[in-house]
């Protein structure tokens, strides 16, 4: 049996609606022919790739880990009949955040690049799917937390982000100087779910409160920061999630003194090589502007 790109983009979709008949219909045959012709598939691949049930079908682990190439292949294709029928192409590169540092890194660095000859796709996911994603090459930098290190990935510091307690700037609170854990447990309490640490924070809070309140563990950090901005909440996040309005003075932080010196240290992964492609070299570049730009005079960033 042979490979055909009509059969990668048959994989694809069926991937993408979780349904023979559903793909059939994006690709103007029909669902037998989708149920053989995957079929073919398995037994090229050694592999079942969907798991079947009544309401569709399901990619099984082998599928997921073939479709990252699939999606590269079909990328590259494309891009090679471009240029064989002489269109011009942008270089095109990846980047990959944890959800809670999109906000802080996406715009800025598509701002920065706006000029630039690059085309340049966001993804977000988990450290350890993003390393995955790092190594078999479908992301090409992250930004991750860090990890143990892994073969084939350089991990470099862009931030040692303490956690703070912040408030809005018309927040009761947002004047005060010096405040213990017990003057805020009184108050709308969300922090953000940054790490286990915070679970510790909750025990201590619900310890120190005397009456019963609802308390809201939240992520990512852009909905920590909604309740924040919008809702009058006190929330306990990184501060490199919230340094773009700490510097802007429409959130504030606060100064608790007894608060637990907890940290985000956030990496920047990338596959290295003496060789690196000129829009990725541009793109590591940026990101090193950027963490120096956002980075406050108190930094803990080697």
């Amino acid at each position: 049996m042979t490979i055909s790109i009509d059969d990668l983009t048959l994989l694809q979709e069926v991937a993408s609606a979780g349904s023979f008949s559903k793909a059939a219909a994006k690709l103007g045959c029909s669902q037998p022919q989708i149920s053989v012709r995957i079929g073919l598939l398995e037994t090229y691949f050694g592999a079942v790739l969907f798991e079947r049930h009544r309401r569709g079908v399901k990619a099984t682990p082998a599928c997921m880990m073939l479709l990252p190439h699939v999606t590269k292949a079909l990328a590259q294709i494309n891009d090679g009949k471009l240029a064989v029928q002489g269109a011009p192409t942008t270089p095109r590169i990846t980047i990959g955040s944890l959800p809670s540092l999109a906000h802080t890194m996406f715009s800025p660095l598509l701002a920065a690049l706006a000029d630039a000859p690059i085309e340049i796709a966001c993804t977000t996911g988990d450290t350890s799917e993003l390393l995955k994603e790092l190594l078999d090459d479908t992301v090409q930098v992250g930004f991750v937390l860090d990890a143990p290190a892994v073969a084939g990935l350089q991990l470099e510091m862009l931030w040692k982000s303490p956690i703070i307690c912040v408030v809005a700037a018309s927040h009761p609170l947002a004047n005060s100087k010096n405040l213990k854990l017990a003057d805020i447990v009184g108050y709308r309490l969300a922090p953000q779910d940054w790490d286990d640490e915070c679970d510790t924070l909750i025990a201590s809070i619900y310890r120190l409160r005397t009456v019963a309140m609802p308390l809201h563990k939240v992520a990512p950090a852009s909905a920590a920061r909604a309740l924040v901005m919008e809702q009058g909440f006190v929330s306990f996040m990184p501060e490199i999630t919230v340094i773009r309005e700490l510097n802007a003075g429409t959130l504030v932080r606060l100064n608790v003194t007894d608060l637990p010196k907890w940290y985000w240290e956030i990496m920047m992964a990338y596959r290295p090589g003496k060789l690196q492609s000129p829009a990725k070299a541009m793109l590591l570049e940026a990101a090193r502007t950027l963490a120096r730009t956002l980075r406050p005079a108190n930094s803990h960033a080697n």
